[in-house]
């Protein structure tokens, strides 16, 4: 059995620091298909349209969202890959 409790660990990390519209969804998109089906990335970004940007990538390449945390470093997105 699995504890949905415990935090999710990363299998990549990615660091998006600095980076503007579009290269935090493009960076993460190559990322993303580097991993197997079910692995997690974790994505850091500062861009303010990082959060609306990636959100609709995902949606829209069918990757899941776990985890949106706001940091003083900036965002930390934490996704799942699906397909």
């Amino acid at each position: 059995m699995v504890d949905s409790s415990l935090p999710k660990r990363a299998h990549q990390v990615l660091d998006c620091i600095g980076l503007y519209c579009p290269m935090p969804v493009l960076n993460t998109r190559q990322e993303i298909d580097k991993l197997a089906i079910g692995e997690i990335l974790e994505v850091w970004a500062d861009d303010p349209a990082a959060e609306e940007d990636l959100k609709a990538w995902a949606k829209h390449a069918g990757q899941k969202i776990l985890e949106i945390e706001r940091t003083g470093e900036g965002l930390r997105f934490l996704i799942q890959k699906e397909r």
